[in-house]
């Protein structure tokens, strides 16, 4: 069915004006709008209610725990709301970027498939930005509503993507404020939330019931009415609500055991519960209560109480079958009453839809209600429709279906169909077109230059029928340019010299006929860019700030939409680069880099092409940001509440120049900065004061420029405002060289609650003042070793102890010493491992160290059974306190008994180390097989010739079947040199071998057993009873004959030999004779194979055996 935007002018004005009975509800009908809910029933939604001008008409949306379930993308997911007519609302979305490569992309959707993106205008906007200020990177994206209209109301829905990631979530708007919800002409509104409008003209009602008295209203209603109250209220037995009426209106006689009767009638909803309430006269007269004349008994339904002088009666869960007349009796005394069961209204469900067809078709209006059974009304333009005697027109229900079937439609059949329950209505329109219209040439797409001429065409099967062209919806109107014709079929569209106002859809409707013809005139303008930043001067470049959004909106122009590509140096820029989105809308190509880092500096280039042409620029960027933070800051030196410290600038400015600093200390253990300056500090050299004493601190500075402050530095080294802690104690001499000398001392007795950093020594020759530094920077360890001292000299020494306040008094030795060689006598101190026999493996490495003492350095001698070491295998390193002996890869021929002698002048000292090299043993020899016996084998062997340089610990043996020769273990660390292999299958053939092992390993080669062992298998036979022996045979050519050979069998040809009677028993022999003849010459040769052997053995009580040779 076509749209109805594009019928002709007085369709659409027929299709858009409501009939004036449709528009305007009967005074007799009132329909009030329902009550305002008090909250959503949206569940884990947040929805921010916003009103630009007056917020007090607003109602209170629903606030839930926006925190839970929100296991998507969301962090915060938009809220259903309430919103008064012309009052504004704002729904918010936020979504959770730090776990996303790219900005995600999100759409708003009212009901099932409108995108609203399409329909942002004066009622409507979309909003987002991007927040980088919090540890978390939170995108937010909002839609803003604009004085609110009814039809806005409905169910929303907001999507969110990111590559392979999908969130979604639902949320209602409810609009309070206009009691009809009938469509009027679009008109400016055109492009707002209400899609639907352009497509259909119903409208439906949906109201709620006000709480009245249906007893009232049919006392106080004349009889006319009678028919539209039942409808109305859902009344299905009208004649027995009538009688029960008339009743109702006799006034009954007073009576003494009443003090309060039952109300002439009551009523209530289906479902709920209701109580009838008297009150007696005597607190213990029993009472009865019946319905409709049947005594009703005391159930989980109906509840029976009495309190005081009040009897009441309960009646829960009220259904159908309780409306009734109740009766309550004492004696013979008894007071009445009517309950009406009132229905909840019936709500149509399913509206009915516009149908558009040929005349002469048949047509069905199919509607769905809440309930089974409801009572409905058909009416055409107002008038109610009935079944008459042509059967026109025809009802049909189905279950909560009404269908509405109308035979053979004609042209009187046209207008406006309603139905109408007690809850609701529906409309839809009935068009019927006479004949159809065939169009034998549409109107083509044009695309045209400037000033040039565009002519639309078409040409239809009515020559009279006349039509209207239409631009975008409007009117085409004939003027000097433009030229409107109609001769015969054809009808004609020019326009004279084109221009870009001239581009558009072009639409064609006949007159009559509910379709119409579109085409486009599409205008080629060469792309051009309208940029007043371009180029890559100071002035023209675009500095934006490190983290927040780059987007660059360059406007552009050119018909048809010129394409458009960015790009950085050589690198085409594109949406899958991250955080880079490219985006292309009319007259504005748009580049956006979300949280722009400094490799985004640069120039990026803009070129847009279309057909007509292309159009370059480009764009100077630049990236500023933060400095990068400080080194950690140096302490220089600390006094008792002060300490000076020094930083070097950033390495980078953020491309902005530094103008000072900010200081910030804090006790060790506190996590509490304290800000020393407020106004940026322009030196790297600070004195901070105002410490407390033994408390430690550390510092960090911030770097600040235009754009803001750095991070922080890293801490500096802890320190502590204290004095210098007391002189070392116990400085002694515990060596002396001719130019060395070690000096060792104990901790100052008072250190402080600073830590100790070090200590430092200082000499100086006697009878001088210059005191000279032992070694650069300080020492943690309480004893030094002071080098190239002068020999013969008299020298003084002193160590101080340096904390964070600075060196301590000085500890000193108490007379100088002479820098002077002691004689010590020479010792080997032999390690506990070296004093047994080392074993080593060829090819590892032997590293032998060996400590000893004596002063001055003793000469070593190392010596391999009293013969010389060779140097080109055994590398000796000797120091002052050890001597090493080193071979990289060691040999069986380094085996040996190793000396070390160490002597000074006629004084030595000597200590011996045994060195064993081992190896892989040699094979075992002489492997034989010894005797073969059932399934057991002997075998017997003789040890290695080589063992390996060590002791053979035990022999693995091996068999293995001839036909296979896979190996299998039989014994492992065996240590004999004869064994019995037992368990072996009979009629295999097995061979032997032996390895020899050591603590090193198996032998690389094993003894091979030279014969091999046959298993027998032997066959058993009952003596004068017949005997079969067969084999499997191949061979090629084809075998052709067998021969077996025995003392008792002849030759025979086939696979089987049958013996009878057997009388002899032995070996079987069997030959297999082969011939075949060579292309040549024809010669037969003939070859006898000896491939079988079987045992006979001979029993005297068993019956025939079968023997089944092994195939070969």
């Amino acid at each position: 069915m076509p749209e109805p935007t594009k019928k002709t002018v007085k369709e659409a004005q027929k299709a858009v004006s409501p009939d004036p009975a449709i528009a305007e509800p009967k005074p007799e009908e009132p329909k009030e709008a329902p009550p305002a809910p008090t909250g959503s029933s949206a569940s884990d939604t947040s929805g921010t209610v916003s009103d630009g001008s007056a917020t007090e008409g607003l109602l209170e949306s629903h606030q839930p725990d926006t925190r839970q379930d929100l296991t998507g993308l969301f962090t915060e997911k938009p809220q259903s709301g309430e919103v008064n007519v012309g009052e504004n609302i704002t729904f918010v979305a936020r979504v959770c970027g730090e776990s996303l490569l790219k900005k995600p992309t999100v759409k708003w959707f009212k009901g099932k498939w409108m995108d609203l993106a399409s329909k942002s205008g004066k009622h409507l906007q979309l909003k987002e930005h991007y927040d980088r200020t919090f540890s978390i990177q939170v995108y937010t994206f909002e839609m803003h509503i604009i004085a609110a209209k009814a039809n806005f109301a409905g169910a929303y829905r907001c999507e969110v993507s990111s590559r392979d990631k999908f969130d979604s979530c639902n949320f209602d708007l409810v609009v309070h404020g206009n009691k009809n919800n009938y469509i009027t002409d679009a008109g400016e509104d055109s492009g707002e939330l209400d899609f639907s409008a352009l497509l259909k003209k119903r409208a439906v009602h949906v109201s709620t019931e006000p709480e009245v008295d249906v007893w009232e209203i049919l006392q106080k209603a004349p009889p006319s009415a009678y028919e539209k109250i039942a409808f109305q209220y859902g009344i299905t037995d009208l004649r027995g609500m009538l009688k029960r009426l008339k009743k109702m209106k006799k006034e009954e006689k007073k009576s003494a055991a009443f003090l309060r009767k039952l109300d002439p009638a009551y009523q209530v909803e289906k479902g709920h519960k209701i109580k009838l309430q008297i009150e007696v006269a005597n607190p213990d007269a029993e009472v009865k209560w019946l319905k409709n004349g049947q005594e009703i008994h005391p159930t989980g339904r109906y509840i029976f109480e009495s309190v005081g002088n009040k009897r009441f009666l309960t009646i829960n869960n009220c259904t159908l079958a309780d409306d009734a007349a109740y009766t309550c009796m004492i004696g013979d005394e008894k007071t009445v009453t009517e309950l009406f069961v009132k229905e909840p209204p019936v709500l149509i469900v399913r509206n009915l839809e516009d149908q558009m067809v040929m005349k002469g078709e048949r047509v069905e209006f199919e509607c769905e209600v809440s309930e089974e059974g409801a009572q409905i009304k058909w009416e055409k333009d107002g008038v109610e429709l009935t079944r008459d005697e042509s059967f026109k027109y025809r009802f049909k229900k189905d279950g909560c279906k009404h269908v509405l079937i109308i035979n053979d439609v004609t042209k009187e059949d046209c207008g406006h169909y309603r139905v109408k329950t007690n809850g609701g209505q529906s409309l839809a329109e009935l068009m019927v077109q006479e004949k159809q219209l065939e169009v034998y040439q549409n109107i083509a797409d044009l695309t045209v230059k400037a000033k040039d001429q565009a002519v639309f065409k078409c040409e239809v099967s009515d020559e009279n029928v006349k039509g209207i062209w239409y631009k975008n919806g409007v009117e085409v109107k004939p003027d000097a340019r433009t030229h409107i014709t109609h001769i015969g079929r054809i009808h004609k569209l020019t326009i004279d010299e084109v221009k870009p106002e001239d581009e558009g859809d072009y639409t064609f409707v006949p007159e009559g006929y509910a379709f119409n013809l579109s085409a486009k005139l599409n205008f080629l303008d060469p792309p051009k860019i309208h940029l007043d930043c371009m180029g890559r001067t100071a002035e023209s470049t675009i500095l934006v700030v490190a983290g927040n959004k780059l987007r660059l909106d360059v406007p552009i122009t050119g018909d048809p939409a010129p394409t458009v590509v960015w790009t950085k140096g050589e690198k085409v820029l594109t949406d899958s680069d991250g955080r880079v989105h490219v985006e292309s809308t009319k007259g504005h190509c748009i580049f956006t880099i979300e949280g722009a880092e400094r490799q985004d500096e640069g120039v990026y280039s803009v070129i847009v092409r279309n057909p007509a042409g292309e159009d370059t620029a480009d764009i100077n960027v630049k990236v500023v940001d933060v400095p990068d933070p400080p080194e950690a800051p140096r302490i220089l030196s600390v006094g008792e509440d002060s300490c000076i410290v020094q930083w070097d600038s950033p390495l980078f400015d953020g491309g902005q120049p530094v103008i000072g600093y900010v200081l910030e200390r804090k006790k060790r253990k506190s996590y509490r900065w304290m800000r020393l300056n407020f106004d940026p500090y322009k030196e790297t050299t600070y004195e901070a004061k105002r410490m407390i004493e033994g408390v430690a601190y550390e510092m960090r500075v911030y770097a600040v420029n235009t754009i803001g402050m750095s991070r922080p530095s890293a801490a500096s080294q802890p320190f502590v405002p204290v004095a210098p802690t007391s002189e070392p104690t116990g400085l002694c001499v515990d060596d002396i060289s001719d130019t060395t000398i070690s000096l060792k001392w104990r901790a100052p007795e008072r250190i402080g609650s600073a830590e100790l950093e070090g200590y430092g020594v200082e000499y100086c020759k006697e009878g001088s003042d210059e005191w000279i530094p032992a070694f650069s920077g300080l020492t943690e360890r309480t004893t030094v070793i002071v080098h190239d001292l002068p020999t013969g000299e008299k020298m003084q020494f002193r160590v101080r102890a340096y904390n964070m306040a600075g060196p301590s008094l000085p500890a000193t030795l108490q007379q100088a010493v002479t820098i002077r060689e002691i004689m010590q006598r020479p010792k080997i101190w032999l390690p506990r491992n070296l004093r047994q026999t080392l074993i080593k493996k060829v090819g590892e490495m032997i590293n032998l160290v060996i400590p000893f003492q004596g002063k001055p350095r003793p000469q070593v001698t190392w010596t391999k059974n009293d013969e010389p070491l060779d140097p080109k295998q055994v590398s000796i390193r000797n120091s002052d306190t050890d001597t090493i002996l080193f071979i990289r890869r060691s040999e069986r021929k380094d085996s040996g008994k190793y000396e070390v002698q160490v002597q000074i002048e006629n004084v030595e000292d000597r200590a011996s180390v045994n060195i064993q090299i081992v190896d892989l043993p040699g094979p075992p020899q002489n492997l034989k097989v010894i005797d073969v016996w059932g399934f057991n084998v002997a075998l017997e062997w003789k040890p290695p010739k080589d063992n390996g340089n060590c002791d053979i610990t035990g022999y693995t043996i091996q068999k293995a079947d001839k036909k296979t020769m896979e190996w299998y273990n039989v014994y492992e660390q065996y240590r004999r040199t004869n064994c019995v292999v037992s368990d072996l299958i009979m009629g295999n053939e097995y061979v032997f071998r032996v390895y020899a092992m050591n603590m090193v390993g198996l032998s690389p080669e094993p003894c091979l057993s030279k014969d091999s062992a046959y298993i027998q298998k032997t066959g058993d036979f009952i003596a004068g009873y017949n005997a079969t022996l067969s084999c499997s045979v191949r061979g090629i050519p084809k075998v052709s004959t067998f021969i077996y050979a025995c003392s008792a069998i002849l030759e025979n040809k086939s696979l089987n030999c049958k013996i009878k009677k057997i009388t002899v028993k032995g070996i079987v022999h069997i030959k297999i004779k082969m011939s075949f003849q060579t292309r040549k010459t024809q010669t037969q040769i003939k070859i006898f194979l000896m491939k079988f052997k079987s045992f006979l053995t001979l029993h005297r009580k068993q019956r025939n055996y079968h023997v089944q040779g092994p195939e070969t």
